[in-house]
């Protein structure tokens, strides 16, 4: 069975968020075996600048590396990367697990970002959206996401 990993920054600590995350867990281990590894994130001084982000992603960035399995195949969250439809994310899902790995991992950094030693390491970066949301709440996109492509990938009715 193929495992999936979400690592990312910070703990949850709005009841709906955990809520939908526990629902999502719930329903994805019928599909996958699923490990979400939080770090903790670095608080954000008021004053910052661009060394002082630089650092604090960095930081949280080796907190990440150290939480990485071997064999994984890497994707970030990353404003940079591609955007997807479902269909697309769903075969890519599919591809990844038949023709490289048993095992992906999902990066979702903090609210600065992932640091760039960690976005050389992905294979791939994917985009949600041009536009910027809570960390938190990329965490349960991106696990409907992943059920979706498990039920377009299952050919099961899912509501469009």
């Amino acid at each position: 069975m193929l495992t999936i990993n979400i690592i990312c920054a910070g703990k949850i600590k709005e009841n709906y968020l955990k809520d939908a995350i526990g629902e999502y867990s719930k329903r994805l281990s019928k599909y996958c075996n699923l490990n979400i590894i939080e770090i903790p994130d670095e608080k954000i001084p008021d004053k910052l600048n661009l060394n002082l982000e630089i650092a604090i992603k960095d930081k949280e960035g080796k907190l990440m590396i150290n939480k990485l399995p071997k064999d994984t195949y890497l994707i970030c969250l990353d404003l940079s990367g591609k955007q997807l439809t479902s269909e697309e994310f769903s075969k890519k899902i599919e591809d990844i697990s038949v023709n490289y790995n048993s095992s992906i991992t999902f990066i979702i950094g903090g609210s600065l970002g992932i640091s760039q030693e960690l976005l050389n390491m992905c294979k791939e970066k994917i985009c949600f959206s041009k536009m910027t949301f809570p960390h938190q709440l990329i965490r349960v996109f991106l696990l409907e996401q992943i059920f979706r492509g498990f039920k377009i990938l299952n050919n099961e009715t899912y509501h469009r």
